[in-house]
């Protein structure tokens, strides 16, 4: 008796990724037959529904709360889950899916909502569990992280380099929104990951920085040279457990000055704090406050001008000789919202968990336990994102090239 065919996904989260991922698979149906978003507000997967070209299923669900979740998926009866909730529910959403013995896919590490503190060692301490169960967790399967670690993966994979000694992501976003100030997903989670001290890996240990205090320009294709952040990354600490021979990672983002100098403010007077607040006899969390008075990243997509440019520059050694390759990834934010109604952020986090899925789906990815992506074969993923609409390119950086990056001293 052979098993049944995968070919059920439920997707937690309708936000801007989550609708993404809906649209994609909506587009695939020769992939994914059945369909279920899930989210707190039905109005919302409503919304992402009526965008989808051919129909889907929808619910609600408390992505908090373990037995609902635990229902919702009995009643689906998902071969995925596809996480697209906020971090702090990565957790819930694993014990639901050990308690129902569903495979479990996100894009993002769990992280704690009293501290803006991320890190890979609570959902790694699943791996037992997961195996004892017969079923697969696939961490981080969003951008970056996920397609960057891949890149990686496939540089390593197919012989690119003998030897990959360092590694730089560089995530740029050269895109206009036309606000004052707004980010391009979750305010809470996007604040809480850029003023959080910098930290980076070299020689076998973590060096952390004061957020923000390592800057340098980085040529980006198809955009030029912007100014770049040295931040910490969710990638680097699976990374450094995946590449051997590796020396050093480093993550480096983009800011505009005047996104920096609100981010100034906001520190300057505890818009950001974590801690409660009385507020006229009530307790407020001024993270929380600000996140509601700022955009909500969806309705960013209509109007945004610009690109992004986001890959992987790697240093290391071939036949006895040290190469540099960069291998990137430019998507439109105008084009990314005429296919599916979304700037061009959302889209390159939403596109990588639907060939994730279809990778999971053909067995090409497999196993049981807790898995990062670069674990599993890289080429098959790449051509498939890029069919999806995520073309990348792989590129030899000349001499001079990014001489600023590389002369950083860290």
């Amino acid at each position: 008796m052979t098993d049944k065919k995968k070919d059920t996904v439920l997707i937690i989260g309708a936000g801007a990724a989550g609708s993404v991922v809906a649209q994609k698979c909506a587009m695939d149906r020769d992939t994914f037959k059945h369909i279920t978003l899930a989210s707190r507000r039905i109005e919302s997967c409503e919304k992402v529904a009526a965008l989808c070209e051919t129909p889907i299923e929808i619910a609600q669900v408390d992505a908090d709360n373990v037995e609902e979740t635990i229902a919702l998926i009995e009643k689906v009866k998902p071969d995925l889950v596809i996480n697209m909730a906020l971090p702090y529910q990565d957790l819930p959403i694993m014990d639901a899916c050990l308690a129902t013995k569903t495979h479990y896919m996100d894009t993002a590490n769990y992280e704690p909502r009293d501290v803006a503190k991320f890190e890979y060692s609570w959902q790694w301490a699943y791996q037992e569990r997961y195996k004892e169960a017969g079923i697969t967790a696939i961490l981080g399967c969003g951008f970056d992280p996920g397609v960057t670690n891949i890149m990686c993966a496939y540089a390593q994979q197919e012989g690119l380099f003998d030897e990959i000694e360092y590694i730089d992501i560089v995530d740029c976003n050269a895109g206009d929104h036309g606000k004052t100030f707004a980010t391009n997903f979750n305010p809470e989670i996007n604040l809480r990951e850029v003023t959080q001290d910098g930290r980076y890996w070299k020689d076998g240990e973590w060096i952390e920085i004061p957020a923000l205090s390592i800057k340098t320009m980085i040529d980006y294709p198809e955009v030029g040279p912007k100014m770049s952040y040295l931040i910490y990354h969710e990638e680097e600490e699976s990374l450094v457990k995946h590449i051997k021979g590796l020396k050093q990672i480093r993550f480096w983002m983009t800011f505009g000055d005047e996104y920096i100098k609100h981010l100034d403010v906001f520190k300057s007077i505890g818009l950001i704090g974590l801690e409660p607040i009385k507020h006229k006899g009530m307790d407020i969390i001024p993270m929380e406050f600000l996140k509601d008075l700022l955009p909500v990243p969806s309705t960013l997509a209509e109007g945004y001008t610009g690109k992004t440019s986001i890959g992987v520059i790697l240093r290391g050694t071939k036949d006895g000789q040290p190469i540099t390759n960069m291998i990137y990834q430019v998507s439109d934010h105008a084009k990314t919202n005429e296919e599916v109604s979304a700037q061009a952020v959302s889209y390159t986090t939403g596109v990588p968990p639907v060939s994730g899925a279809k990778m999971f789906f053909e067995g090409t990815w497999s196993g049981t336990g807790v898995f990062n992506v670069e674990q599993f074969p890289a080429k098959p993923f790449l051509e498939d994102v890029a069919a999806r609409g995520l073309p990348w390119h792989v590129i030899d950086v000349p001499t001079g090239k990014q001489d600023d990056l590389f002369a950083v001293k860290t």
